[in-house]
């Protein structure tokens, strides 16, 4: 997500497209790459919009940037002089530079425009650089909401220091469009460690700057869901172009080791997963997406798609340009003092989207043992649904991003409030048909009754108590395709948020009554049933807003890059965690 993360957040210096570190654990097998450059100049087929590549005579020192697979008289099928890339000097660094730009342009048969340079900065110093100063004080109350909405970050935790911990930790690098240049995050204290595999993931970045211009306004989206959504283009192109280049290192080209690091991430499960999975999205999602583009229409249908980028990540979810959207229909009618915040989001409001509604269900198996999606099924099983998916990336695992309680999404508008020290929101959601609405408000009250302590009564405002992560009172309402969503501290607040809305107050014993089809359905196994089996293998079995949008915490257009390798080491433990400790 680019508008999340700056080289500088607080001073708003930097506007950077990072790379989500894509790169595996070293030892995976890459397998044959079925639309694979010719591994020589002159054979072979050039997918439609790509450059032939020069060969080996062609190339020498001096050659201007017309030749593709040559840069600075270095040729794509050179090798440089070193067998480690940790610890390099600036010559070295310019070398592993010239190189992995003529291997990119081979792979992405398209010439370089101009050089790139390459730093490095310690991962202290991008932490420091990149803790908050993310947003005046009324974004950053706006955006608590936002994510405590989402279930993912709770009541008494700071959304914007979750989003800090998850980017500071996790980021490999990035690419910064204002600035033309490349940085990588190295490790404290050690010599700078170059994984080529980010090298050549940021250099697809600059690539695109140089034809796109990534700080044109259409790649960066105005919500949460739309940021995603471009990056599924953006960050899918680089990962389908890195998987390429690793592709070609296991067959046939010489290339350096990468240092035997962490990746990025640190040590243990330190992140917010639900944070994490969200902006991981683009990443496996799109990469699919950008395959797909060109096995069916050669890289001018990825130039073509980087020209109108994607709207909604159910569009990358489920690989359909043009997905159909809905329309939500809502009106402010709330009194009683309550204010939205006209100046934060889409006049006042966040659209999450299918990936981030899908995380949200999927957390709670992860982070609260509670099975959500899957209420038949136990805890471990529920997280596996995102751990399990039926497309894979030629050289590793992708995460799954959909299921039948969120493929019907059509659009959904996020307006949190504010009452002097009282927070609230109200969520309109539309979907496909009634039954898609149906399966989302189900799922959506077996999460509220997982939470709380008694079961739900439809039409009745729902109390979750103090001792949860997201205390307050809910109400739920479908009417044909639409569920709306009303959050607020006390019943009467819920009341006052959505005047018109067809709920009544709670009885004043606390019981609310009973539906047995309206969400306790999944009681009994929303951390009970799950749990005795949930723990029986502690292996976890894992890979593992932005200013104006909520994503990730500031108004500039940038991203960091994440370790992807260090978030499924550190997912794998988590799981472990979860399962030893159900079991």
């Amino acid at each position: 997500m680019r508008r999340v993360l700056t080289l500088s957040t607080a001073a708003a210096a930097v506007a950077a497209v990072a790379v989500l570190c894509v790169a595996f654990t070293a030892g995976v097998a890459a397998a044959p790459d079925a639309g694979a450059v010719p591994a020589a100049s002159g054979t072979g087929p050039t997918a439609p919009g790509g450059v032939p590549s020069a060969s080996a005579d062609e190339c020498s020192p001096g050659d201007g940037p017309d030749l593709v697979g040559c840069w600075n008289g270095t040729h794509y099928e050179e090798s440089v002089g070193f067998a480690e890339t940790d610890g390099l000097n600036e010559s070295q660094l310019s070398t592993l530079t010239d190189l992995t730009m003529a291997r990119v342009e081979h792979v992405r048969q398209r010439p370089f425009r101009e050089d790139v340079p390459v730093e490095t900065v310690t991962r202290s110093e991008y932490a420091n650089d990149t803790a908050s100063g993310n947003g005046s004080e009324a974004f950053r109350r706006w955006n608590d909401q936002v994510w405590e909405a989402l279930f993912v970050v709770g009541d008494d935790t700071n959304a914007n220091d979750e989003i800090d911990s998850v980017f500071g930790g996790a980021v490999s690098g990035f690419y910064s469009p204002s600035q033309d240049r490349i940085v990588i995050v190295v490790p404290d204290g050690e010599s700078p460690d170059i994984d080529p595999s980010t090298l050549a993931h940021e250099l697809l970045h600059a690539m695109q700057d140089q034809y796109h211009d990534l700080t044109d306004p259409r790649y960066v989206g105005a919500t949460q869901d739309g940021d995603l959504a471009v990056d599924g283009i953006v960050e899918g192109e680089a990962v389908h172009v890195e998987e390429r280049y690793a592709a070609r290192c296991a067959d046939n080209w010489t290339c350096a080791e990468p240092p035997e690091s962490d990746g990025g991430g640190g040590g243990g499960a330190e992140f917010n997963f639900g944070i994490l999975q969200t902006v991981l999205q683009p990443y496996g999602d799109g990469a699919l997406y950008v395959r797909e583009l060109r096995d069916e229409g050669g890289w001018a249908a990825v130039n073509a798609t980087m020209n109108d980028p994607p709207a909604s990540t159910a569009e990358v979810i489920h690989r359909g340009p043009g997905y159909e959207e809905g329309n939500v229909t809502f009106d402010d009618a709330a009194t009683g003092g309550w204010e939205t915040y006209p100046d934060q989001g889409v006049e006042g409001a966040e659209t999450a989207g299918e990936a981030s509604m899908f995380v949200m269900f999927w957390y709670q198996s992860l982070e609260y043992r509670h099975a959500v999606l899957a209420p038949d099924a136990t805890v471990r099983q529920n997280v596996q649904i995102h751990l399990d998916t039926e497309a894979q990336l030629e050289s590793r695992a992708v995460y799954n991003y959909a299921h039948p309680v969120t493929d019907g999404w059509a659009d959904d508008e996020l307006y949190p409030y504010r009452n002097g020290d009282r927070d609230g929101y109200v969520w309109a959601t539309e979907w496909q048909t009634a039954d898609d609405a149906e399966a989302f408000r189900d799922a959506y009250v077996r999460m509220l009754t997982a939470h709380g302590e008694r079961d739900y009564a439809a039409g009745t405002v729902y109390e979750i108590g103090s001792e949860s992560d997201f205390p307050g009172a809910y109400g739920v309402e479908r009417d044909g395709t639409s569920v709306t969503i009303t959050h607020a501290p006390s019943p009467e607040g819920v009341l006052e948020l959505r005047p018109d809305a067809d709920l009544t107050l709670p009885d004043a014993d606390g019981t609310d009554g009973t539906d047995g089809s309206d969400g306790d359905g999944g009681d009994g196994t929303d951390g009970d049933d799950g749990n005795s089996s949930d723990g029986d293998d502690g292996s976890g079995d894992a890979d593992g807003g932005d200013g104006a949008d909520g994503g990730a915490g500031d108004t500039n257009d940038s991203t960091p890059g994440f370790g992807v390798a260090a978030a499924l080491v550190a997912l794998a433990a988590a799981l472990g965690v979860a399962a030893r400790r159900s079991a």
